[in-house]
């Protein structure tokens, strides 16, 4: 029976998030500490325990089937892979960052600049396009300190929260790009892998709206039901089962997580009351 390969970070910010991933997709793993391949219990695939800047070029290979990385690799990388879908975690920015003592005057103060970076190639692409010259000083770890070694005057990375930054006594200044984990795939899969894959692609997308959305349910008084149920359609439309209180009823559907705050006032205004919101754990559409 053909198998999977599914190649995640070893170490790292990707490698809990990924195989959180795949718990939450009903993938039982054996135990994998320490090891450089596992294989799951309950679904056909092995996961393939690799370096992130690796993944593209074992997908394009297929040494592995598909791969969970950051964007910013399968852009630096350039390897011929399919990007298959968006994961909705890690997300990053890649940005450009210069002593927090310098003033900023927009990306001509990079002309002439030497700048490091893990992502020459991605960086040399964004300059290109600006027809601005900077030397570019590739490195391949620790970059925010090659200002204050003297290296570089300014970096290029990836920055999450900017606390890297300001203990080295830097400052973002541009974003280039955002980046996100996503899942790729080499694009050579026969069949029966391609089946494999969109079994777990379906898992995934379930996992990502149940992420997305949450389940509210409410009461309010039955004048106010269309007004509700427009601006609260969830899947189809919502539910709506009768109170024993006459004139009432409550009120069940679906909200996006990054909506509901801008519609709780519309709910209370139209008479909605005892508000409960719900995580959701699979959503299936």
């Amino acid at each position: 029976m053909s198998k999977l390969k599914i190649a995640i970070q070893k170490k790292g910010r990707l490698n809990e998030k990924s195989l959180k991933l795949l718990k939450e997709c009903g993938i039982k793993l054996s135990n994998g500490n320490n090891k450089l391949k596992t294989s799951a219990e309950n679904f056909p695939v092995d996961v393939l325990f690799l370096r992130d800047d690796d993944i593209p070029q074992y997908v394009e290979q297929g040494v592995a089937d598909i791969g969970i990385l950051g964007e910013n690799e399968v852009w630096e990388k350039e390897k011929n892979v399919t990007t298959v879908e968006k994961l909705g975690f890690a997300g990053c920015n890649l940005s450009l960052a210069i002593p927090k003592d310098e003033s900023y005057t927009g990306l001509t103060y990079f002309a002439g600049k030497k700048i490091a970076t893990s992502y020459p190639k991605i960086l040399k692409k964004f300059f290109d396009k600006k027809k601005i010259n900077v030397d570019i000083e590739e490195i391949g770890g620790s970059v925010e300190i090659a200002p204050g070694i003297g290296l570089a005057n300014a970096i290029f990375d990836i920055v999450s929260t900017g606390s890297t930054l300001l203990m080295n006594g830097l400052k973002e200044v541009e974003v280039v790009a955002r980046s996100e984990a996503v899942l790729i795939s080499n694009k050579f899969l026969d069949d029966d892998k391609l089946r494999i894959l969109d079994k777990l692609l379906f898992r995934i997308k379930a996992v990502k709206n149940s992420a997305e959305n949450k389940y509210i349910l409410l009461n309010a008084p039955n004048s106010s039901v269309e007004k509700i149920s427009a601006i609260l359609p969830g899947m189809k439309s919502p539910t709506i089962l009768p109170l024993a209180e006459e004139g009432w009823c409550s009120i069940h559907s679906v909200v996006k997580e990054d909506e509901f705050w801008d519609i709780i006032d519309k709910l209370k205004s139209f008479g909605a009351e005892g508000i409960l919101v719900v995580p959701i754990e699979k959503m299936v559409l």
